[in-house]
């Protein structure tokens, strides 16, 4: 087993909805969808945001495009105009989402990560 980090296999973006952040995490190929689904969880997310006192966060699958939505519940305090926090747009989200460690199969992990142009 591998311990990656999630921009390995995926890149993201991420935005605000009033007091909520949204995260789109999109595979690079469709193996690394696959351990996307079965590793990214609601509960992985929460714990990767512990320090912000996410009120919920809720995971969408969106299998056509090879990707997951995450909607981090109360990210950013009373919204983007009135928020304290640094990033009050939620903008930076999917950088710090990309910065969670996953547990992949070695085996697998060559087959997730981005195609090299030739």
């Amino acid at each position: 087993m591998a311990k990656i980090r999630l921009a390995e296999i995926a890149h993201a973006r991420s935005g605000d909805k009033g007091a909520d952040a949204n995260v789109g995490v999109i595979a690079f190929t469709p193996a690394g969808y696959d351990v996307l689904r079965e590793s990214l969880t609601s509960e992985v997310v929460a714990q990767h945001f512990e320090h912000l006192d996410l009120s919920n966060v809720e995971r969408f699958e969106l299998p056509n495009l090879g990707a997951l939505n995450f909607l981090l519940r109360g990210a950013l305090g009373d919204g983007g105009s009135r928020s304290l926090r640094i990033d009050a747009q939620g903008k930076a989200f999917g950088a710090a989402m990309l910065e969670l460690r996953l547990v992949v199969d070695e085996d697998r992990h060559s087959a997730c990560r981005r195609p090299i142009d030739g």
